[in-house]
Parts: C-alpha cells; sequence; structure tokens
C-alpha cells in the first residue's frame, strides 16, 4: 500500500515541482536575459554552420580515405578546402545569377502599370456585363488609389524611421556571413572530436551509450539534411526547366523561389507557386494552367519518388504529426520554425526511442507461466 501511494504521488510532486520552477523562472527572467542575448546572437550562424557540416562531412570522409603515395588528407586541410571551394562556388553563383535576376525584375516591374491597366479594363468588362453595370465603380477606383497612396505614403514613411533597423540588419548579416566560414572550418576539422570528448566526462558503462546515441543521432541529421538538399535541388532544377519550356516569364527566379520553399514540407510547394502565379497574372496570363500543370508534375514526381525514398525511410514521421509540427513551430517561430521543427522532431524522437530500448534491455518484461 505504502508502493501503491509513493507511486500515485510521485508524478504529481514531479509536476509540482517542475510548474514551480517555471513561475520562478518567468519572475527573475532579467537575471537570465544575458544568455538568451548570447544564444540569440550566436543561434543563426551555428544552425548555418550546422546544416553546411552535414552536407560537406560525406565529402570530408571522401577526402580523408584519398591517398597518393605517401601523401593524405589531414582533418584540417581538407577542412580548409572545403571551406574555400564552398566560398568559391557560392561567390561564383551569386555573380552568375545577379544579372538575369535583376533583369527579369526589372521586366516584372516595368510590367506592372501595364498589368494594373488591363486588369482595371477587365473588371471594367466584367462590371459591364453584369447586374453591377449601373454601379459608378469610379468611386471605387478613386478610393483604391488614395488607399494605395496612403500605404505608400506609410511605408516610405517607415522605412525612412526604420533606418537604424535596417543598418543594424545589414551589421548582422555581415557578422554572420564571415562567422559562418569560421564556425564551418572548426566543426569540419574538430567534428570528430566531440564524441570522445563527452565521454571522458562519463562512466565507461555510459560512455558506450552515448556513443551510439551520438552515433544515431549524427546519423539521422546527415540523412535529413542530404535528403532535403538533394529534394530541393531536384523540384528548383525541374521546376526551372518546366517554366523555361512553357516560356514562363522569370523562369530562373521563380525555379530558385520554388526550390528554396521546398525545405518546407507540404506547405512548401504552395508558398513557392504563390509568386509564380502572380508573375503569370501580371505579365502572361496565358500561362497561368501550363503553371500549375508544371508544379502538379513536379511535386508528385517528388513526392512519390523523391522524398519517400531519401527522406522519408529514414524519418519515418507520420504526415499528420508534421502537419501539427508545422502549425506549431509556425504559430510559435515562423518560417525558421517552420524548417528548423522536423529534424528537432527527428532528434528528440530518437533519443526517446534509444532510451527506451535500453529501459526494455535492462527490464525485460517476464512471462508470466500458466
Amino acid at each position: 500500500m505504502k508502493e501503491k501511494y509513493f507511486h500515485w504521488l510521485l508524478w504529481p510532486s514531479i509536476l509540482l515541482v517542475f510548474a514551480t520552477l517555471i513561475l520562478v523562472c518567468t519572475k527573475i527572467q532579467f537575471i537570465f536575459q544575458p544568455f538568451f542575448t548570447f544564444i540569440s546572437v550566436i543561434f543563426l550562424p551555428l544552425i548555418i554552420s550546422g546544416f553546411l557540416y552535414y552536407m560537406l562531412s560525406p565529402i570530408l570522409k571522401l577526402m580523408l580515405k584519398i591517398r597518393v603515395g605517401r601523401f593524405h588528407f589531414n582533418h584540417a586541410f581538407a577542412a580548409l578546402i572545403l571551406v574555400l571551394a564552398l566560398i568559391l562556388i557560392i561567390v561564383g553563383s551569386v555573380l552568375a545569377l545577379i544579372p538575369p535576376i535583376v533583369k527579369e525584375v526589372t521586366t516584372l516591374v516595368s510590367h506592372m502599370p501595364q498589368t494594373v491597366n488591363g486588369l482595371q479594363s477587365a473588371l471594367n468588362d466584367i462590371v459591364d456585363h453584369s447586374p453591377l453595370k449601373n454601379i459608378d465603380m469610379s468611386t471605387y477606383y478613386q478610393q483604391f488609389e488614395h488607399q494605395l497612396a496612403k500605404y505608400s505614403t506609410a511605408m516610405l514613411k517607415v522605412l525612412s524611421t526604420r533606418i537604424g533597423d535596417i543598418l543594424n540588419a545589414v551589421t548582422n548579416i555581415t557578422v554572420v556571413t564571415i562567422t559562418v566560414p569560421v564556425m564551418l572550418f572548426y566543426m569540419l576539422k574538430d567534428g570528430h572530436k566531440l564524441a570522445p570528448a563527452i565521454q571522458k566526462w562519463l562512466s565507461p558503462h555510459h560512455a558506450q551509450e552515448v556513443q551510439q546515441l551520438l552515433s544515431k543521432m549524427n546519423n539521422t541529421l546527415s540523412s535529413y539534411i542530404a535528403g532535403q538538399v538533394i529534394e530541393c535541388l531536384f523540384v528548383g532544377v525541374f521546376t526551372t526547366i518546366g517554366y523555361f519550356i512553357i516560356g514562363q516569364p522569370m523562369a530562373l527566379v521563380l525555379g530558385i523561389v520554388a526550390g528554396l520553399c521546398n525545405i518546407i514540407p507540404y506547405i512548401g510547394p504552395y508558398i513557392g507557386i504563390t509568386p509564380s502565379l502572380f508573375v503569370a497574372l501580371t505579365m502572361a496570363p496565358k500561362k497561368i494552367i501550363p503553371v500549375i500543370i508544371v508544379v502538379l508534375i513536379v511535386q508528385q514526381i517528388d513526392g512519390n519518388v523523391i522524398y519517400p525514398n531519401i527522406i522519408g525511410k529514414t524519418l519515418q514521421i507520420h504526415p499528420l504529426t508534421i502537419i501539427m509540427l508545422l502549425l506549431a513551430a509556425g504559430h510559435i517561430a515562423g518560417i525558421a520554425g517552420m524548417i528548423l521543427c522536423i529534424p528537432a522532431y527527428a532528434i528528440v524522437k530518437t533519443i526517446c526511442e534509444y532510451i527506451f530500448d535500453i529501459y526494455r534491455i535492462e527490464h525485460p518484461v517476464e512471462e508470466k507461466s500458466e
């Protein structure tokens, strides 16, 4: 009876203590403010560096296996070559993509007045052939133009008052751009030392278990990130090719946007097709149906071939779980939360499954004999 009462009182007591700690922490949160500031500063460079680390680590392992006579790569030299090669590829890609992107955006902007006039004429035609033809629409046009001018003036005023925030954002981007290559270099150079360093602080029994857990987490993250890169490249490349085939304006820019948006599961394709439909409506209304067909074909191939074979087998997460995670993470942290929630959930799932397996091994269920 004592053990039974103890069992019923244990978990409520733990929950009560946990709730009390949360309440106390909310009252003294000013003490943790420097810690939160530190985390917010290093969070973005750390995430980007970690993403690039898992993307480049397979190449690093291949480089370490290369031997020509007595020559072979060590971790430092191989990491340096990979970081420099990545910088050259990014700089070259940006320089190669900027001129066509600027040209296509300029074309879009130049077509805006023509598009507005076309939409206004189409609206007038619709009104003339509908029961609304007796309504004077000029008043509504004037109100719309007045509101548009009002919002434009307000936006310019906000931009002029937020010059400090803009400069701060530019400074943060510059710091991230400089910090990420340095962090990535040290991750590639010393990443293999993390598990042994953790094992030194643990007993020999738990050290082996932690090594296996870290290995599982590393494999999960590596497989997810590599699969996500392949999937985004597939969607971006083939969407761009499809747009070029149908003659969609701004095919290159819209293909890149589609590939980047595809990093968000389920919701990404809808976000990626929105600018394509807007451009088609603005510059070539006859391309709307072909745009939808191209996106459907690419997404069907991706959803039925690429995603299940590259990512689905690794994560084994039910679609309903992914949708709930995306809704919660999007509400809490926006786009960044939607991107990071799936790998974070995969890591937590891996840890829980491993702990459960260890517990089941150490506490086997004894079958009762008849």
